[in-house]
């Protein structure tokens, strides 16, 4: 699919309509949260510290995640990570009655129906730690190094289209980051434009 539908235009960034958000930059860093993860319990990136974190801002109703999810490329990511010792936490700012908001029973059955193997799904429906990270869309990735620090910022890979055929042609972002980092290098792609559907805020 090579054009958006009127639909799936409608569903991309729209930066009118987004709330204020703050700045972060690659090199810095990155902000702290406490968030509720999808069975209660509060995380921080402060207990990963020593690890390389994934953030992945999700909405299982977005027509972009969608791509990631069910052509299985989002779930073999995960699981290539976490299986070399990064934590991958998927998060939703969707507030309350938005497109996509889950509780955390919904966010285990997003999980297991679709195979999705994050370390965590945490749950951000105030939209503090989003905003304080800046995401805009959903997809929105950021990975953070040992040391806290904001290594890479943007999208999951670089051709911004809802259509999964797209996916082995692009440049997988994220991976190509992780394996920067894992071999001692640095990332040679530290940010690229983040595309899908406006994160679901409040306000």
């Amino acid at each position: 699919m090579k054009h958006l539908s009127a639909f799936l235009a409608a569903a991309l960034l729209s930066t009118a309509a987004l709330p204020a958000l703050a700045k972060v930059e690659v090199g810095q860093p990155a902000p702290a949260f406490s968030l509720a993860d999808s069975n209660g319990k509060t995380r921080t990136l402060e207990e990963f510290k020593g690890k390389t974190v994934v953030l992945e801002w999700t909405n299982a109703e977005c027509p972009f995640v969608k791509k990631h999810y069910g052509s299985g490329n989002m779930q073999a990511q995960q699981k290539e990570a976490t299986a070399a010792g990064v934590v991958w936490l998927s998060i939703n700012s969707g507030a309350p009655g938005k497109q996509g908001a889950v509780d955390g029973a919904g966010a285990n059955a997003i999980v297991k129906t679709g195979n999705a193997a994050p370390t965590a799904y945490l749950l951000d429906p105030e939209g503090a730690t989003g905003k304080a990270y800046g995401a805009k869309t959903t997809p929105h990735m950021y990975v953070i190094d040992g040391q806290g620090v904001l290594r890479y910022m943007g999208g999951i890979d670089s051709i911004q289209s809802a259509d999964a055929a797209d996916i082995p042609k692009a440049t997988q972002y994220v991976k190509q980051a992780l394996a920067e980092l894992g071999s001692g290098k640095a990332v040679s792609v530290p940010v690229s434009q983040p595309y899908g559907c406006s994160v679901k805020y409040g306000s």
